[in-house]
């Protein structure tokens, strides 16, 4: 990924990653989903794959179709010390996805951090409905899930 790059991931992510929002407001209702990602997820989303894709300590990269459009991207990090690799963010845009696009960056990204000599991978991914089509694509590669459930109520 270059910097040219990451204003397309950041459109990509948002398109990507809206069904998923919509599906935390559908379990956590108004009142919880506003006070978790109000006034505008949208803005917290952006800075948050900019602050990812650009960290000194990551390493991120684009997955583009032959014609050159930014497709998808992923995000990873290490941890040598615990021989840890985590897959950050994963995502591809909802017209390029269903074609293969998710799965190369997701098997790109295991290849990456094996060769790097790591012992243990690590994606993580939302329970919810929003986020099946991810589980299941992980599921598929290999990732074996932990569910951890948080549980969050108003304080009113």
């Amino acid at each position: 990924m270059t910097p040219v790059d990451v204003e397309a991931v950041v459109d990509l992510s948002l398109l990507a990653w809206e069904p998923v929002f919509v599906s935390f407001e559908n379990v956590l209702g108004f009142a919880i989903f506003g006070l978790l990602y109000r006034p505008e997820w949208r803005m917290a989303q952006a800075v948050s794959v900019r602050r990812n894709c650009l960290a000194e300590d990551a390493e991120s990269f684009v997955r583009a179709t032959p014609e050159g459009v930014v497709a998808g991207f992923v995000v990873l990090q290490q941890d040598k010390e615990q021989s840890l690799g985590v897959i950050e963010m994963i995502a591809v845009h909802p017209e390029h996805q269903r074609r293969g696009h998710g799965r190369a960056l997701l098997e790109f990204a295991v290849q990456r951090l094996r060769d790097q000599g790591l012992k243990l991978i690590n994606v993580g991914t939302g329970g919810d409905p929003g986020h099946a089509p991810a589980r299941a694509l992980y599921e598929a590669v290999g990732f074996t899930g932990l569910p951890l459930v948080n549980f969050y109520m108003t304080a009113d």
